[in-house]
């Protein structure tokens, strides 16, 4: 990998050669005029787009294809988004994302052999693709490089038969899918399918480990042309993530030579994309140790368990890989909308705060209150979401194994559930101190929380202090988070989707975390107005704990086979704690314990609170400067004040 191109992209160089189209931002409204299905409206607009592109090839690159035309206009008018939002529940943007694509198989066989059994749409789309490869080919040509010109002669037309050619029919394939308008579109399990390339590229003797590596940087490189073009609740929330190891679907071990290489050249190049996801816990603390925010570890034992119990074939649940950010997702042959809701665990609380507790005569009596209010809650949340739809896809139609318009093997929907600490927290308290102690009234507790603790203020530091905690390995709050996620999961086990599908719980978080917080005020636990919940699966921002060992002890206590769309235990360690010679390995060992312990996911982030102080005050100095924020790694200068706020808050571990 030349130095030249990382530069160049880092100094955003390449950005000389984006060109706004003012003219073509109303699309939707001429379209609209024109009556056009929003099949033909989504192909006239690929076609549209990719003959304003401009091929452009970077400084010493190997991986072409770069994103010229800076914005992708809608596909429907304010007024048809409104008549469709009337008809059927929209999820996000309304267009098709979190999808797992089958990259391995058009890889292999090239879209000239899909050209047949693609109908109008795809035809065309496949078409506008291969024309903008030919332009790239002619200017390979100007520019005297003969071997990429050689190599798109080939591909994406025709399968690959190297691993050059295979990792510039990836770009093209993943691209397109941008191009189309979809988004979060993972890499899956890219040393699964990208291995037999390199193999047998190397058996031949075209690569050394060492210009193996370099290869991979310069394909890795190629992720943060177009990143910031792809921005989801802030920059760096892509989607662009990567799974490595794990098992294939036959049970065997898949972590090679290209997974070490990925890992390598990821901790060589610091760069937010991709996001690496491990199936595997030995390998992953050095980038931990670099700050990147990654990689995400996955315990294959609960999660392919957990899927299987969920429904989905062994061989399909083998194969599972991350989508955007932690849920798991079938490639190939999986629809599932992993986040399309949340339930707020702290919302429930406070509603039977305020609803039943103070004719609650018994703890147990309260506790069923809050039995009902999360099924309550989930049959809210379920039935909103009704008659589904999404923009047809063309192309990533073509790009699923059997197809996508009207849903895939598997179309389950993913329910995050947010603020869990906060919520058992709370319970804690109501338990020690309302009904076993008895040492304040109900009255002076919901007279507390409702004033922001303005009234009865000598309770705060006792609740928010004193109180016991998720994450120090004690039963009160333990016990209290095992049984909101059992009920949880137990509250959408059965229910059946508009799809056909059913429902996942999960632990995860996602932009939920900041929000469901906004929507109550004070909390039993001690949390003030306004205050965030833990990102994830973590504990409370404020909660003094006595260690890692403790925390793992905590929050491997559920049964997570029953709540399985994922959800990241989360922890961040001062930066600082890397400095002794035994560190990686003490990191290494607090991963592997977890997963023995049975946890389902983690993430860890390295973290130094001065070094990220300076850079709110002096954003120009650290442009580079990387951070997690929930599943996925950002430019923390990039990074909206709130959450970079967060970051700054967030609980710091040392081993």
């Amino acid at each position: 990998m030349g130095k030249e191109l990382k530069e160049y992209i880092i100094s955003k160089k390449h950005h000389q050669f984006r060109r706004d189209f003012p003219e073509y931002q109303n699309l939707a409204q001429e379209y609209h005029r024109l009556g056009l299905s929003p099949k033909e409206h989504m192909t006239r607009r690929f076609e549209l787009l990719s003959g304003l592109e401009t091929p452009v090839l970077l400084p010493d690159e190997k991986i072409c294809f770069m994103r010229t035309v800076k914005q992708i206009p809608d596909c429907f008018t304010e007024e048809e988004w409104a008549e469709i939002k009337q008809k059927h529940f929209i999820h996000e943007l309304g267009y098709m994302s979190n999808l797992s694509p089958d990259y391995e198989r058009v890889i292999r066989v090239g879209l000239q052999s899909l050209y047949d059994d693609a109908d109008e749409y795809g035809k065309r789309i496949i078409n506008a693709i291969l024309n903008l490869t030919e332009r790239y080919r002619e200017e390979a040509v100007k520019a005297g490089r003969d071997d990429l010109a050689k190599v798109l002669e080939r591909v994406p037309r025709y399968g690959a038969t190297s691993f050059y050619e295979a990792l510039q029919s990836f770009r093209i394939l993943h691209y397109s899918l941008w191009l189309e308008g979809n988004y979060h579109n993972t890499v899956g399990r890219f040393d699964k399918y990208m291995y037999p390339y390199l193999k047998a590229d190397m058996e031949k003797g075209l690569y050394t480990r060492e210009t193996a590596l370099e290869m991979v940087e310069d394909f890795f490189l190629s992720f943060n042309k177009d990143s910031d073009l792809y921005v989801g609740v802030q920059q760096g929330d892509n989607g662009q993530s990567m799974v490595l190891g794990g098992m294939d679907e036959n049970g065997n071990e898949v972590f090679n030579l290209l997974s070490e290489l990925c890992l390598e050249a990821s901790k060589n190049l610091l760069m937010i994309d991709p996001k690496i996801n491990l199936r595997v816990y030995e390998l992953g603390s050095e980038l931990t140790k670099a700050g990147l925010g990654f990689p995400q570890y996955s315990n294959d034992d609960v999660v392919i368990e957990g899927l299987v119990k969920q429904g989905y074939a062994l061989e399909d649940a083998r194969d599972y890989v991350v989508a955007a950010c932690w849920e798991f997702i079938i490639p190939k042959v999986g629809a599932d909308v992993a986040n399309i809701g949340a339930l707020s665990f702290p919302k429930v609380i406070d509603v039977c705060l305020h609803r039943y507790l103070t004719e609650s005569e018994t703890f147990d009596d309260f506790l069923e209150k809050v039995k009902e209010e999360i099924n309550t809650e989930c049959d809210r949340i379920c039935g909103n979401i009704q008659d589904l739809w999404f923009v047809p896809s063309p192309f990533m139609n073509l790009m699923m194994a059997s197809g996508i318009y009207e849903g895939g093997k598997y179309n389950n929907f993913g329910i995050h559930g947010t603020g869990i600490a906060t919520a058992a927290d709370s319970l804690a308290v109501i338990r020690k101190y309302i009904y076993d102690e008895k040492r304040f009234t109900k009255e002076k507790l919901i007279e507390a929380v409702d004033s922001d603790f303005s009234r009865h203020s000598e309770l705060l530091p006792i609740l928010r202090y004193e109180a016991p905690k998720l994450g120090n390995n004690e039963d009160p709050p333990d016990s209290m988070a095992v049984m909101l996620l059992h009920t949880f999961a137990e509250s959408l086990k059965g229910r059946v989707n508009c799809r056909g599908g059913v429902y996942r719980a999960g632990t995860g978080s996602a932009m939920y975390y900041l929000w469901h917080a906004n929507e109550i005020g004070a909390s039993p636990d001690g949390r003030r107005k306004g205050e965030p919940f833990g990102t994830n699966f973590s504990p409370s921002l404020f909660a003094r704990i006595n260690g890692p060992l403790s925390v793992i002890s905590s929050f491997t206590k559920p049964d997570f086979r029953e709540a399985i769309n994922g959800g990241p235990l989360t922890m961040e360690f001062s930066a600082s704690m890397f400095q002794g010679p035994d560190s990686i390995q003490k990191v290494a060992t607090l991963v592997k314990t977890f997963i023995n312990m049975g946890g389902h996911q983690m993430q860890l982030n390295a973290v130094n609170t001065q070094l990220l102080e300076d850079a709110q005050k002096h954003p120009e100095a650290h442009s580079q400067l990387v951070v997690r924020i929930w599943g996925w790694s950002a430019y923390y200068v990039e990074l909206d004040k709130e959450y970079q706020d967060h970051v700054l808050r967030r609980q710091q571990y040392s081993v």
